[in-house]
């Protein structure tokens, strides 16, 4: 499954709100002069591009100037956030995606939006599909809402990057693909060490599609290079007891609207050696289909092995 992205939520506490000056940051409740601050607005980013992608800058609310019992005069802090219901933030980033590889690449992206001691506040993902050689692309990322008591948002990094080639991209929701088939991957489940994730096959197209057998599997690194010394397993091969991943294959013929689906099922544990990990795999529904990249983050561990189970109808 995909490596859980991390969140994590600190103590509640009094609103802290970044306020941007001529000489850099400072912090509410400082002692900083009211009519010098200008809170809210647009905060240009000077971080550095993950593979690609960076953030150009960050657009935060306005402030609410009024008197605080500071030292040195007025002080600058936020509105009191709603305690039943969560807040609207109003903070947004603007970011750009540039190609500089010789193929056109489809981007997804987890943009985290952080507090001043940089605690995860909420993550957003965004894929940018398409990106052709040498090509730029710019977009807005939004939080909508922030939870009741957490603290404002201050800044927004790029967490996490994956691209594939486009023409290997899953198809995007309600989109077929020429070949008249979908395949897509579940965001996983985990427990106790064990990682199960769901591949499904869509028949989106005009014409029965005859399946038999298992998903073909090309697992890939972070370059997008194959991976060696990972044993496929057909069925659990003794990783663990799941009801129905060991159901050996049967022939199967997906009238147009019906699904197929199959699993994989690895171990999270690390012994000696270098631990594995395999944020791409290439699946072919069936022999002589088109490669469909899907990104399921497999964290092998030391195991050495991954299972997968045979293709069977969707009900």
């Amino acid at each position: 499954m995909p490596r859980p992205v991390p969140l994590v939520l600190p103590a509640l506490a009094a609103a802290v709100l970044l306020l941007t000056t001529a000489c850099g940051t400072e912090h509410a409740g400082r002692g900083v002069d009211a009519g010098a601050a200008t809170p809210g607005g647009r905060t240009a980013v000077t971080d550095p591009p993950v593979d690609g992608v960076r953030v150009t800058s960050v657009t935060l609310p306005a402030a609410t100037p009024t008197p605080s019992p500071t030292r040195g005069g007025h002080g600058v802090h936020a509105d009191p956030l709603p305690t039943g219901t969560p807040a609207a933030t109003g903070v947004s980033a603007a970011y750009e995606v540039t190609n500089n590889g010789p193929v056109a690449m489809t981007y997804t992206i987890v943009f985290t939006f952080a507090d001043d001691a940089g605690g995860a506040m909420d993550n957003r993902t965004r894929t940018v599909a398409g990106v052709g050689p040498g090509r730029t692309v710019r977009g807005t990322v939004t939080m909508e809402t922030l939870p009741p008591g957490a603290s404002p948002v201050t800044r927004v990094k790029v967490l996490r990057v994956t691209k594939v080639p486009a023409s290997e991209a899953p198809a995007a929701p309600g989109v077929c693909p020429p070949s008249g088939i979908r395949v897509t991957a579940d965001d996983g489940d985990a427990a106790m060490g064990l990682r199960v994730v769901g591949l499904r096959l869509d028949n989106c197209g005009t014409r029965a599609v005859s399946l038999h057998g298992y998903p073909d599997l090309t697992l890939l690194d972070a370059d997008r290079e194959p991976v060696h010394g990972v044993r496929i397993l057909h069925g659990s091969g003794g990783i663990a007891t799941v009801t129905g991943f060991d159901d050996p294959p049967r022939p199967l013929t997906l009238a147009p609207g019906r699904s197929a689906s199959a699993g994989l099922m690895w171990r999270n544990t690390t012994g000696s050696g270098a631990a594995v990990d395999v944020p791409y795999v290439r699946v072919r529904a069936l022999p002589g289909a088109d490669p469909v990249t899907v990104t399921p983050h497999l964290d092998l561990g030391t195991t050495g092995e991954l299972g997968v189970s045979a293709w069977k109808p969707v009900p």
